[in-house]
């Protein structure tokens, strides 16, 4: 069974730094696209950034210029760093990835990690 590990949320002030990381693990094949998203308190889930197995990355047009994202595939983790950081970025981050399992199956799979709150003081 697979499953992602989020870490490296917290409280920051306006203008700081925060690197989110997320690790999956289990029988793994594959990670095709893996993605950072983001959920404000009585809002949707948003898009922040994606980046393909081979380095292809796409960002939220309110995060362009701050925030990278960038993965490893030898560890299967995908990193996002946010500098800059603004009150509004404060949301739950939430790491999202999709492949195929490991088993003789070749079992696709979309998931979600926990969430780790970014919380951003004026």
């Amino acid at each position: 069974q697979v499953q992602l590990v989020e870490s490296g949320g917290g409280l920051v002030q306006a203008g700081g730094s925060l690197r989110l990381s997320c690790a999956a693990s289990g029988s793994i094949f594959s990670i095709n696209d893996m993605g950072w998203y983001r959920q404000a308190p009585g809002k949707q889930r948003d898009l922040v950034a994606t980046i393909t197995f081979g380095g292809s990355t796409n960002y939220a047009d309110s995060v362009k210029g701050r925030f990278t994202i960038s993965r490893d595939n030898a560890k299967n983790t995908v990193y996002l760093q946010m500098n800059s950081l603004k009150p509004e970025d404060t949301a739950v981050y939430y790491c999202n990835a999709g492949g195929y399992d490991g088993t003789i199956y070749r079992r696709s799979f979309t998931l979600w990690g926990q969430g780790t709150q970014v919380t951003v003081s004026s």
